[in-house]
Parts: C-alpha cells; sequence; structure tokens
C-alpha cells in the first residue's frame, strides 16, 4: 500500500498528494490546502449518501441473482420486468427534457465521436 499523508482529515496516497500540489494546483489560483480542505467538507456531506446508495444497489443485486436463480429457462421478459418495477429498479419513464450546454469545447459541444478517447477529427 502506498504512503498515506493527512489533509484536512483525509488519508491521501502520496502519489495524489504530489500530483495535486505539483501538477493540478499550480497556475490555477488555488491553494493546496484550501482544496483538500474542500474535499473533505464534500466527502463528509456525500459520505453517508453515497453509503446509502451504495447499500441500495447491493440490495438490488441481491434480489436481481435470486430472481435469476428462482426463474431458470426459458427466460419470461414480461415477468422479469414487472420484477424489476416491482423493487424499483425500473420506474415510470418521466416527462421530457433538454440538456443544455455553455462554455463548453467545441471537441465535446458539436464533434460526435469518443472524444475522450481519441477525437473523431484525429487521424
Amino acid at each position: 500500500m502506498s504512503a498515506r499523508i493527512e489533509c484536512s482529515g483525509l488519508a491521501v496516497a502520496a502519489e495524489l498528494y504530489d500530483l495535486v500540489k505539483d501538477e493540478i494546483i499550480p497556475g490555477t489560483g488555488l491553494d493546496a490546502d484550501a482544496f483538500w480542505a474542500s474535499l473533505a467538507r464534500l466527502v463528509e456531506e456525500l459520505g453517508p449518501r453515497n453509503q446509502a446508495l451504495l447499500e441500495r444497489r447491493a440490495e438490488l443485486k441481491a434480489q436481481i441473482d435470486q430472481w435469476h436463480h428462482q426463474h431458470p429457462a426459458p427466460f419470461d421478459f414480461e415477468a422479469y420486468k414487472q420484477f424489476l418495477t416491482d423493487i424499483g429498479y425500473l420506474v415510470p419513464e418521466g416527462d421530457g427534457f433538454e440538456i443544455t450546454t455553455a462554455n463548453v469545447d467545441d471537441e465535446i459541444a458539436r464533434v460526435a465521436g469518443p472524444q475522450l478517447v481519441v477525437p473523431v477529427s484525429n487521424a
């Protein structure tokens, strides 16, 4: 296990700490200590909700696994869909919506393709 550095109550891998301090923070006008303090506040605020979501995911997975063990082939799609609805995995489709963006690079906003891997315009 890599060495850990204590930052605002977080135990941060030394490699990550150094990356933030030496390569990410410089030139941003931010302070590394303020960054770690803000991250610690976010972890404290969102950690319990994240844990609850992980627990719900585990519950759903266990229910789905059990359903598959109890319902061997042939597969009944309608029964499975009803089961997923009953356990809250599937919910009714909501109203239509639109998403807009602002201040996004053209490469992301206008060029179709796997931009985060290799832009379509990159031969």
